[in-house]
């Protein structure tokens, strides 16, 4: 169990290293290099930062002289982003294709709702617990199982407990055998 949970979060921080990467590295302003000039959406040189509420959804390594260029656009429900695009916050990853936005890796992105899974690495949206775990799910990165936290919920390893709630019994078998806690309201 313990080299699954490893696993789990080695996942973790190699999808927030490329997301953080991508966001403090670059996106979004000018789309040329005479006019560097914030610019909401569009195609903008890497280096430049993605407005709130933004996500990069193209990808030209020829672009802004070698450099690379990317393509941004306002966040919505089903759209696939390039590994390094921001998430939006109530945003979750819900699929992943490594050949996509251009060879880079891409994801998809969703409103979080209850009942859905979710890419390794996804956010957890607030109020929302980690029910099930596929290892093999989201095109072989892992896949989590999100659900509205209520009482009387089984919840995996990594799982938030939200305020008001507390863990308490165990269950070596349950997440698909990376154990589990009973969380009722506190």
């Amino acid at each position: 169990m313990r080299g699954r949970v490893a696993a789990m979060l080695g996942a973790f921080v190699l999808f927030a290293a490329v997301v953080l990467t991508g966001t403090a590295a670059g996106t979004a302003a000018a789309a040329t290099e005479a006019a560097p000039a914030a610019r909401v959406g569009g195609w903008s040189c890497s280096g430049a930062p993605v407005p709130a509420g933004y996500v990069i959804t193209a990808y030209d390594r020829n672009g802004c002289s070698g450099r690379g260029a990317w393509f941004q656009q306002p966040v919505r429900d089903g759209i696939w982003t390039c590994s390094g695009s921001p998430i939006v916050p109530g945003y979750v990853i819900a699929g992943y294709d490594r050949n996509g936005c251009s060879g880079i890796g891409a994801w998809y992105h969703r409103l979080a709702r209850d009942g859905m899974w979710t890419c390794s690495g996804s956010p957890i949206v607030p109020g929302y617990v980690v029910t099930g775990h596929d290892r093999n799910g989201c095109n072989g990165i892992g896949a989590w199982y999100h659900q509205l936290v209520r009482n009387g919920i089984w919840t995996c390893p990594g799982s938030p407990i939200p305020p008001g709630y507390r863990s308490t019994t165990y269950n070596a078998t349950g997440c698909n055998g990376l154990g589990a806690w009973f969380t009722v309201r506190a």
